[in-house]
């Protein structure tokens, strides 16, 4: 009980602190995050839910945590003001726009922009089981192999995690993850 506590309050936290990191927030006191801040706050905070790396507990102190996005950014500065000063276990986070998979070396968490729909499954098989965090807004993604997928919930933000993709790439996803998401898919 003590632990999905905890868990709410860090997820109240992130929010407050996605809030924070929009200027424009600030100005405008009944103004609301917007859909992609609230996204850039999760992408920023995945990396602590992931208990298992494969290969290892994660990454060391002295290596950047780079959280990726694969073509049309649709964060803009907000991706980079949600890792500003953020760590997991003790590494610096950095925001990271790829072009394509070959720039993808070192990225801990993937988030696929909704313009390579096309691509998606040639993207998830040229990862293979490479221990990266598969993250998108594509309709479907978790359906199609991807990690989590965002879904819009009215005016909220929720994730599927297809938990058998996560296995597949040696992450181990910890059940306060599992527990607030919309819903887990437990087979390929």
């Amino acid at each position: 009980m003590r632990t999905a506590r905890h868990f709410f309050t860090c997820v109240r936290t992130v929010l407050a602190v996605a809030c924070l990191f929009a200027p424009r927030l600030l100005i405008a006191q009944d103004a609301k995050p917007t859909e992609y801040q609230v996204k850039a706050a999760y992408l920023t905070n995945l990396g602590r839910f992931v208990s298992q790396w494969s290969g290892g507990s994660g990454s060391s102190a002295d290596e950047t945590f780079n959280i990726c996005v694969l073509g049309r950014d649709p964060f803009g500065p907000d991706l980079d003001r949600a890792v500003k000063g953020e760590k997991i276990g003790g590494s610096a986070l950095a925001a990271k726009r790829i072009t394509g998979l070959q720039e993808a070396s070192g990225c801990r968490i993937l988030f696929i922009s909704s313009a390579d729909d096309a691509q998606i499954g040639s993207i998830l098989a040229s990862l293979g089981a490479t221990p990266v965090l598969t993250v998108s807004d594509i309709p479907d993604f978790a359906k199609r192999g991807g990690m989590i997928q965002f879904i819009l919930d009215g005016n909220h933000v929720r994730f599927e995690i297809n938990i058998a993709a996560a296995r597949r790439s040696g992450l181990t996803l910890s059940s306060e993850l599992l527990k607030i998401a919309r819903a887990i898919r437990r087979t390929p």
